[in-house]
């Protein structure tokens, strides 16, 4: 008899756009967001936020990806990209950022290892 080999699915949550949430979201897993989001957003993995996406709340993640709109606070425990087309009005906190020439940031920047305060890795 052959081994029975699991495999977890690789999930990608998607808020298309003309979509719009009201709300906070929580997940564990990946997510995009190409429609508004009017609330907070927490994950453990990555967040992509498309050219059309906007979010008015605080996001907290491992990875995020932004080429839309961001009015709030931003908690990166690892990697912040910050793409051309990228409006940021709010406060950064992460380990390590990138930022496209054109993207726009109002609000304080703060980079150090450990972005989440009391958890460690």
């Amino acid at each position: 008899m052959g081994k029975n080999i699991e495999t977890e699915a690789l999930c990608v949550n998607i808020i298309a756009a003309g979509t719009e949430i009201q709300g906070d979201i929580k997940t564990s897993g990946d997510m995009r967001i190409d429609g508004k989001l009017t609330g907070n957003f927490i994950s453990e993995q990555k967040l992509v936020v498309g050219t059309s996406g906007i979010i008015e709340g605080t996001i907290t993640c491992k990875d995020c990806d932004i080429s839309g709109k961001i009015v709030g606070n931003i908690l990166i425990k690892e990697l912040l990209i910050l793409k051309s087309t990228a409006d940021i009005n709010g406060d950064i906190a992460a380990n390590n950022i990138v930022m496209e020439l054109g993207s726009q940031f109002s609000g304080v920047c703060k980079m150090h290892q450990n972005v989440f305060k009391g958890k460690k890795d």
